[in-house]
């Protein structure tokens, strides 16, 4: 048995190293979206600035921003906690929200 149910019966449960993994996860992430945002600006400063352009790459930036905002709470609750309570749904909403429109307006620049 897995889940809550599984850490009711058994509260001295060793979590093994699947926060350690998570955090690593988000970790990577977070760097892709960095990857994402540095690749925007220089599209923007090397293509010439349109209009569109740079307001595709502030987008970018603000996204990587909200994304990494995020990402550090998690990254601090995983690292705090013995058994970190679960992931907000609107938290990773908005995780997903960044990241998708990170990838719209990188998109966005390329075109």
């Amino acid at each position: 048995m897995s889940g809550p149910a599984a850490r009711q019966r058994d509260p001295d449960r060793d979590p093994g190293l699947q926060p350690e993994r998570t955090r690593l996860a988000w970790r990577r992430t977070t760097l892709s979206g960095t990857v994402v945002a540095v690749l925007a600006v220089k599209t923007v400063l090397h293509g010439g600035a349109s209009a569109a352009g740079v307001v595709a790459c502030a987008a970018c930036c603000v996204l990587w921003l909200g994304f990494l905002s995020i990402a550090h709470r998690r990254i601090r609750a995983l690292a705090v906690a013995a058994s970190p309570a679960a992931f907000a749904p609107r938290h990773a909403a908005a995780a997903v929200l960044c990241t998708v429109a990170m990838a719209v307006c990188g998109a966005a620049l390329v075109l």
